[in-house]
């Protein structure tokens, strides 16, 4: 006699299983179509004898299309974004922090922009502008920032330096040891300095949507330890 709650559960099993398999390559297939953007790597704050400096390192991929300007000589345009805050309520850091990451668990790979900003005094806010070029009679890329520039023989190469985010020097007496302080980063395509018939394309083009989003942590002055070496990269 066939046992109904046996036959049942193996059913169910069979069922789960099948299901299972089938959200795992849902989500292989899906996830190449999501590589193209900018996410964050690494983020964190170091002491050095001018003081404290944010650093962040990205994965940076662009899409076709941007590669395609590139290629024909439009610069493209980076911006760097350095902010640290304090609450005036110094528990809502934490809060804060434990939401923002909440937050990026459920929606993979979407960046987060959960933070109570009325609620935070800013002690630090930068932004650096960052031109990458390619030159079609050299056949080099060109990352600048300023009047300083350095040439690459690869984008790839070229990438890699523009993955390394570092601001400017914050002065230490502007942080107390005492308390918890909200550190952010941010790297982005900064659309306003394409040119203007690009400009049009990329407002409804999600292919120029290059832009990691705020990320977020709780740092605390008094567990960073110095770091001679920490210089801008």
């Amino acid at each position: 006699m066939i046992n109904m709650t046996d036959f049942f559960m193996r059913c169910c099993k069979k069922v789960l299983s099948t299901l299972l398999r089938g959200v795992l390559l849902a989500w292989l297939f899906v996830a190449p179509a999501q590589a193209d953007g900018i996410f964050v790597n690494m983020a964190e704050i170091r002491l050095g004898e001018d003081g404290f400096q944010l650093f962040a390192s990205y994965d940076i991929n662009p899409s076709s299309v941007v590669k395609q300007a590139l290629s024909r000589g439009t610069p493209i345009y980076f911006a760097g974004e350095f902010l640290l805050t304090r609450s005036r309520l110094d528990w809502l850091d934490t809060v804060q922090q434990t939401v923002s990451r909440g937050v990026q668990r459920i929606f993979v790979d979407k960046p987060t922009t959960t933070h109570w900003s009325w609620l935070d005094k800013e002690i630090y806010k930068g932004e650096q502008t960052i031109k990458i070029s390619y030159s079609v009679l050299t056949g080099r890329y060109r990352i600048s920032r300023g009047a300083l520039f350095q040439n690459f023989s690869s984008l790839e190469d070229a990438l890699n330096m523009l993955a390394r985010q570092s601001s400017a020097a914050i002065p230490a007496e502007l942080m107390k040891k005492e308390g918890n302080y909200m550190a952010a980063v941010r790297l982005r395509l900064d659309i306003a300095q394409l040119p203007k018939p690009l400009q049009v394309n990329a407002l409804t083009d999600n292919d120029w949507t290059l832009d990691s989003g705020w990320y977020r942590w709780v740092i605390n002055p008094a567990g960073v330890v110095i770091n001679n070496d920490s210089k801008a990269e």
